[in-house]
C-alpha cells in the first residue's frame, strides 16, 4: 500500500509537477523505504555489492553501542550525582521524570536510560531537524538528491557533546558542519573535513564554556567542582610536586570503568567496549579502515610511551600517564574507530591510510600532554590529519610512479 501511494503521488514531484521543486525531499523518502529503482544497463565496473545508503546505514548500527551507553551512562552519571547531593535536573526534565514514575536510583536500570534518553533524545532531535533543513535546502536549490551522508553526521555528532549542552548551540553547531564543513564544498563525496568533527570544533571554539570545563559532564548540577569532571580533565588539572600519586587516585576511577565507560563525558565517547564492538561490525562488513585504526594506536603508543619514559622530575601529570590508560580516557577509542576512518575525509590509498593513522595517533597525544588548555586531542588531531590526506596521499602516489619509472627502465 505505501509502495502504490508513493508511485502515485511520484509525478506531482517530477519535472513539470506542481511540487517539482521539493523532488530531492520525495527521492530521499523514496530511498530510505525502497531499494532504488534505477539500475545500471549496461556493463558496468563493481568493486562490491555495497551502496552509499547500506553503507551508511550500517555505520549507524555500528553506533548502536555507542547510543545505548549515551542513554544509560549519561543517567547513570546524573543520578550518581543526585544521589550525592547534587541539585535534580531541569524542570521539565523532572516533570517528565516524575510523570513516567521514575525516580533517581543510579541502581536502577530504567531509571537511568529515561533519564539519559531525556538528556540525548533532545539533543539527536535538534541535530536531526537542524541539519536536514539544510541538506533539503542545499538538495532543492542546487536540484539533486539527498544524500545520505547526513544520517551518520546526525548520529556523531550528538554523541559527541556533553548532556549540559544548550538545544540552539546544538543547532547553530551542526548548521555550522553541514554549510561550512561540507556543503560549500559540494556536499557528501566533496568535503575534505569530517563535518561532525567541524561541527564540534566550532562549539568549542566559539562557545568554550558551555562545551568543556568541569561543570558541563552530568546533567545533574553537583554541589562540588571536581567530582563531575572528566578523567582527562583532572589529569590536565593535577599539579605535580615531588610525589605523583596513583592514576586512580587522580581520576577517581579505574583502568577498568574508563574502558566500559561509566564515566563522565560526552553522551557518546565514554566507553571503549562500545567503541570495539562498532569497530568489529565496520571491519567485517569492509567499511572501517583496519590500517586507519592501527595507524593511530600505534602512533598514540609509541608517542605516549616516549613521554611516559621521560616524565622523571617533570610537573606535567600528562607526562606520568601510561599508554595503555591514554587508549580508554576520552574520546580516543571513538575517534578512532568512528571519525579517523570517515572515508571521504581520510587518506585514499592504503599507504597513506598508514602514515595518516600515525599521524593522528601522535598529534592526539602532542595535544594532550603539550597543550594544557585542550586535554583531549583526538578531535583536533583528526582535523589536523584531515587537511593533510590529499598531501599524503599525492606523496604516495608519486613515490609509487618513481618506483614504477626505476622498474621499467631497469
Amino acid at each position: 500500500m505505501l509502495r502504490k501511494w508513493l508511485d502515485k503521488v511520484e509525478p506531482l514531484f517530477q519535472e513539470g509537477g506542481r511540487l517539482s521543486k521539493l523532488y530531492p525531499l520525495y527521492e530521499a523518502t523514496d530511498t530510505f523505504l525502497y531499494t532504488p529503482t534505477s539500475v545500471t544497463r549496461n556493463a558496468s565496473h563493481v568493486r562490491d555489492g555495497i551502496d552509499l545508503k547500506r553503507m551508511m546505514v550500517l555505520v549507524v548500527i555500528a553506533l548502536g553501542p555507542c547510543f545505548f551507553m549515551a542513554f544509560y551512562n549519561t543517567g547513570y552519571q546524573a543520578n550518581l550525582a543526585i544521589s550525592q547531593g547534587a541539585s535534580p535536573l531541569d524542570s521539565w526534565h523532572e516533570r517528565v521524570v516524575m510523570g513516567l514514575g521514575v525516580g533517581h536510583d543510579s541502581e536502577s536500570f530504567l531509571d537511568n536510560v529515561i533519564l539519559g534518553g531525556l538528556c540525548f533524545l533532545p539533543v539527536y532531535a535538534v541535530t536531526i531537524l537542524a541539519g536536514g533543513l539544510w541538506e533539503v535546502l542545499f538538495a532543492v536549490v542546487r536540484k539533486h538528491e539527498i544524500n545520505e551522508g547526513f544520517l551518520v553526521t546526525s548520529a556523531l555528532f550528538p554523541l559527541t557533546l556533553p548532556p549540559t549542552i544548550p538545544l540552539w548551540q546544538v543547532a547553530l553547531g551542526i548548521s555550522f558542519g553541514v554549510v561550512i564543513g561540507k556543503e560549500i564544498f559540494g556536499g557528501t563525496g566533496k568535503n575534505f573535513l569530517n563535518p561532525a568533527l567541524t561541527a564540534r570544533a566550532f562549539l568549542y571554539f566559539a562557545y568554550p564554556a558551555q562545551i568543556t570545563g568541569i561543570a558541563v559532564w552530568t546533567a545533574a548540577k553537583r554541589p562540588d567542582s571536581t567530582s563531575g569532571a572528566t578523567p582527562l580533565g583532572l589529569m590536565a588539572d593535577t599539579k605535580v610536586s615531588e610525589t605523583v600519586p596513583a592514576i586512580e587516585t587522580i581520576v577517581g576511577h579505574s583502568w577498568w570503568d574508563c574502558f566500559l565507560g561509566f564515566i563522565p563525558g560526552s553522551m557518546g565517547e565514554t566507553s571503549v567496549v562500545a567503541c570495539l564492538l562498532g569497530a568489529a561490525l565496520l571491519l567485517f562488513v569492509g567499511i572501517g579502515s583496519w590500517r586507519i585504526m592501527l595507524g593511530v594506536v600505534l602512533g598514540a603508543l609509541g608517542t605516549s610511551t616516549l613521554f611516559w619514559l621521560c616524565s622523571h622530575d617533570s610537573t606535567n601529570a600528562m607526562m606520568y600517564l601510561p599508554p595503555w590508560w591514554q587508549l580508554v580516557i576520552g574520546g580516543f577509542a571513538f575517534g578512532t574507530v568512528f571519525m579517523a576512518t570517515d572515508p571521504v575525509s581520510a587518506s585514499m590509498t592504503n599507504a597513506g591510510k598508514w602514515w595518516y593513522g600515525l599521524l593522528i595517533g601522535l598529534m592526539t597525544i602532542l595535544i594532550r600532554v603539550i597543550n594544557p588548555a585542550y586535554p583531549e586531542g583526538i578531535m583536533l588531531a583528526i582535523l589536523f590529519g584531515n587537511v593533510m590526506a590529499p598531501l599524503i596521499d599525492y606523496f604516495v602516489i608519486q613515490m609509487n610512479i618513481r618506483r614504477r619509472m626505476v622498474r621499467y627502465e631497469a
